[in-house]
């Protein structure tokens, strides 16, 4: 949409389905909010599914695709809703693979250490996992207290860091999420602080392009057949990466306003449309339409 025109709000993801042979949607605040999955948007999925589309679920979970599918199978999402994944610790196992053995300081929390156990049945070779000082790069999944801690509190870490010159994967670029009603910071707030100092930061998910590349080739080979990307409609909550990801890799996006920036957009149930006008016109790339939530 131009910045002169009307924001198109849509009523469900029916309105323009048959348009697209592939969807690409996020997890995180689309299809559940960490406690319980959202029914609508997974009978949304199922029907897209059911007239002949293929969903991929797309997510910077840093943690790799069987522990996510696990958590999808323990919110009860159906199976059906989906056919398959690609997350942000996926494209991380492929940049770990390409440093084989080197020394690894990891930031992120106890349960994210399963990265480095796929990683090591993926490659046989076994992830070293090290101190700050004796680490050849840095892989950040997490806060290691998302509950408690904020970036701030990587401050002596990140200055070391950049005096040793040390590059940082984040698997994770979100900035925050909601846990329910609670928002914390992931990690994609710390490697952004590490950039602001001048780090070097490869990012493993949204917005960028390696695991867009990634959910298109898994769709194209479960399809047989190409998908040109004016047929492939991604979704997301996330103005920052969700949306600026989709149209930075070519494809449409349908933004849902109820996920991260709610409190921004909504009054009530109903989008603030003079809110979401502004918003639009603060953010350069824009969604073909937004929705409140994912619904058929």
């Amino acid at each position: 949409m131009t910045k002169t025109s009307q924001p198109r709000i849509a009523r469900g993801l029916s309105e323009f389905a048959g348009s697209y042979d592939v969807v690409l949607c996020d997890i995180w605040g689309v299809v559940h909010n960490g406690q319980a999955r959202y029914p609508a948007a997974c009978d949304a999925l199922q029907r897209f599914r059911a007239q002949g589309g293929a969903v991929v679920l797309i997510t910077n979970a840093p943690r790799p695709s069987p522990p996510i599918f696990e958590q999808l199978t323990s919110l009860k999402v159906p199976r059906d809703a989906f056919d398959g994944m690609v997350t942000s610790g996926d494209v991380t196992l492929s940049f770990i693979a390409e440093r084989p053995g080197q020394p690894i300081y990891h930031i992120g929390p106890e349960r994210d250490l399963t990265l480095f156990e796929i990683s090591e049945q993926q490659t046989g070779v076994k992830p070293r996992l090290t101190s700050l000082k004796e680490a050849d790069y840095v892989v950040i999944t997490g806060l290691n207290d998302d509950r408690s801690e904020t970036p701030d509190d990587y401050a002596d870490q990140l200055s070391i860091m950049k005096s040793r010159q040390l590059d940082m994967i984040c698997a994770n670029p979100d900035l925050v999420v909601h846990v329910g009603e609670e928002l914390i910071y992931c990690a994609g707030a710390v490697a952004q602080a590490y950039e602001d100092r001048g780090g070097r930061v490869r990012q493993a998910g949204k917005p960028f392009a390696p695991i867009y590349e990634r959910a298109l080739s898994f769709a194209e080979k479960m399809r047989g057949a190409s998908v040109p990307r004016a047929r492939i409609l991604a979704i997301g909550d996330a103005m920052r990466t969700d949306i600026a990801g989709a149209v930075d890799f070519g494809v449409d996006a349908l933004f849902v306003t109820k996920g991260i920036h709610r409190e921004e957009l909504h009054q009530g149930d109903a989008i603030d449309i003079a809110a979401y006008h502004q918003f639009l016109e603060e953010n350069p790339r824009h969604p073909m339409a937004a929705i409140p939530e994912l619904v058929w």
